[in-house]
Formats: C-alpha cells, structure tokens, sequence
C-alpha cells in the first residue's frame, strides 16, 4: 500500500465525517436552547470546537448567526474535491 492510497483511505472518511459533524453544528445552531456541554450534544461540539473557536475571532456572527459551520463545510467539501476528486491531487498518480 503506498502512502497515497493510505492518505486515501485516511482522508476520505475523516473529511467525511467533518462535513456531516459540521452539517449537524449547523442544525443546532437552529436550536440555542441545546446545551452542548452534555450528550448527545456533545458528541458533536467536543470535534468541531477546536476547528469554530478561532475562526470565530476572525469571523464574527453576522446578525446574530454563527455562520463559522458554513465556512467549515466549504472549506472540508473543497478538500475533499481538490486531494480525493476524479480530478483530486492524490487520484492522479
């Protein structure tokens, strides 16, 4: 196995399982009254945290919105495009 079809293998469901951890952040931001210090809610919270928190310094909340999931998504679904597309940098080899 060489170490691109390990990236492969590696990156693929974590990029994955990202965007659908970022996806369900957005859905709760639906529901302020969801206390993400306890579960199920935090199952969710505890990996995506560390990815929202410094972004939000850079980002504030537009109107009252959190809009750093959204921004996460993007940027999660493009690496996934760019390294694991049809055309993906890590396909082509």
């Amino acid at each position: 196995m060489t170490g691109a079809t390990l990236a492969v293998w590696i990156l693929g469901p974590v990029l994955g399982l990202m965007t659908f951890l970022f996806i369900i952040r957005i859905v709760l931001t639906w529901y302020p009254q969801a206390e993400l210090n306890r579960f199920p809610f935090n199952v969710v919270a505890w990996p995506t945290e560390p990815f929202l928190a410094p972004l939000r310094k850079i980002v504030p909340p537009l109107g009252g919105v959190d809009i750093t999931p959204i921004i996460w998504v993007g940027i999660c679904s493009f690496l996934r495009e760019i390294l694991l597309g049809q055309q993906g940098l890590l396909m082509m080899g």
